[in-house]
């Protein structure tokens, strides 16, 4: 990171004195060609003061001057004296531009570039009293000249700016950098506050995917320590009674019931894996879920309808109530849902409770509800029990053959629709779990 800035910032400084310096030199130049103008006026006016009609004294001065050259010019442009050429063989200078200027408005000047570029010769012209111009000139260095000559001094000015430039730079990114640093060693130090207030809410972001980063990787810990003791437990059943009935220590007539627990066991292991790998599936961020219209109604009265003969079995009435309502869904999901709402409900009730199942259409939403006349949830299990492995009774749900899955299958399920869940209970009379979904959710 500092590196690059380091680039970047001689990217922008290389340019910028480049410029700059090229532009003090035009600036220069410009002062340097406006001086050598006013020299040549006020020389001129000089020398027109002091002028006779005889053109003697223009002689004299000429003669006499060596960085200047003085040339007479006749109102039609005839060169009747100049100073550093035989005014006989030079040509007409009626159409030099200084002098037409002089003419119409009583002075003029000019600057004229040289052939190889090295000189430009200035031109300052006047009107005298009789009518003819005066005009004196004088070469100097061309602005190609000027850049040229002034090449050694840019060379050496770029050469310590950017030493300065890059020593600035080094010093402003280590300042710039430090705070970030400082940053990642206080991501859990909630008291921290960067000195760049531009960067709180990166700091709050970066803070919050470490805290949420570090509490997956503690609940992946504890999933999967939960998962090898509830795994361990019936396979250490199967393998004590496989032993057993393999030894011959169990007569042959108990031979049945010790099958039936290995049975029993081997159908509990079955449902935790089945649950495992469905929340496994869950979890999965490539997890590709086909949604439909689904009538959530008969998803219930199927569901329903299969989980009479459990309700039966631990002589509990499951019904129905409501009338057709059509959201928008995975159908194998709701059914999961339904089954696993159902299912708890009839294993943590009473003898002789009930379960009701009810699907209501409403206004832009649908509400499904699973209400029981169970056992009941306490206010401080409430809060946990969809988390994963979490049980309200452990000896009722071993007991019962429960996983402690379902419900976080449940609000897993819910959450892929974008739907809202809503638990009700109190110990003794019971719970009432309630799903409402939207029809504009997905």
């Amino acid at each position: 990171m500092k590196k690059k800035i380091n680039v970047y910032m001689m990217l922008l400084a290389v340019p910028g004195i480049l410029i700059t310096l090229l532009l003090l030199s035009l600036v220069y130049y410009n002062n340097f060609r406006d001086q050598v103008i006013y020299d040549l006026r006020s020389t001129c006016h000089l020398l027109s003061d002091m002028y006779d009609a005889s053109g003697d004294y223009i002689s004299a001065a000429g003669d006499s001057a060596e960085e200047l050259r003085v040339t007479l010019i006749s109102p039609g442009g005839e060169v009747l004296y100049d100073s550093g050429a035989d005014e006989d063989a030079m040509e007409n200078h009626l159409g030099r531009e200084e002098v037409q200027e002089a003419l119409a408005a009583g002075e003029g000047d000019a600057v004229r570039r040289s052939a190889t570029m090295r000189h430009d010769t200035y031109y300052y012209a006047q009107r005298l009293p009789d009518g003819n111009v005066l005009r004196l000139s004088r070469v100097a260095v061309s602005l190609w000249s000027f850049f040229i000559e002034a090449v050694p001094m840019l060379v050496v000015s770029v050469g310590l700016i950017l030493v300065m430039s890059i020593l600035l730079a080094h010093l402003l990114t280590s300042r710039l950098v430090r705070p970030i640093a400082e940053m990642a060693g206080n991501l859990e130090n909630p008291a921290y506050v960067s000195p760049y207030p531009e960067l709180a809410p990166f700091i709050s972001t970066i803070r919050g995917q470490h805290q949420e980063l570090k509490r997956t990787s503690e609940l992946r810990q504890e999933f999967t320590a939960n998962v090898s003791h509830e795994l361990k437990t019936p396979l250490t059943s199967i393998s004590g009674y496989a032993e057993l009935m393999e030894s011959g220590i169990i007569p042959p007539e108990e031979v049945p019931h010790y099958a039936g627990q290995i049975r029993q066991s081997a159908s509990r292991l079955i449902t935790l894996i089945n649950d495992i790998i469905q929340l496994s599936k869950l979890d999965s961020p490539v997890l590709e879920v086909i949604f439909e219209q689904v009538d959530l109604y008969a998803v219930a009265q199927k569901v329903v309808s299969q989980m009479q003969v459990n309700a039966r079995a631990r002589e509990v009435t499951l019904s129905l109530t409501g009338s057709e309502a059509v959201v928008v869904g995975n159908r194998g999901l709701l059914e999961e849902l339904i089954t696993n709402l159902c299912d708890n409900a009839i294993r943590y009730n009473y003898k002789g409770g009930s379960v009701r199942v009810s699907v209501l259409p409403l206004k832009g939403r649908t509400v499904l509800s699973v209400r029981d006349t169970g056992i009941g949830i306490s206010k401080e299990d409430q809060e946990r029990v969809f988390e994963r492995f979490y049980r309200v009774d452990k000896s009722r749900s071993k007991e019962t053959g429960g996983t402690g899955l379902g419900l976080s299958i449940v609000k897993h399920i819910v959450a892929q629709h974008k739907a809202d869940i809503k638990l009700e209970s109190e110990l003794g009379r019971g719970t009432d779990i309630r799903v409402t979904f939207y029809q504009n959710a997905l």
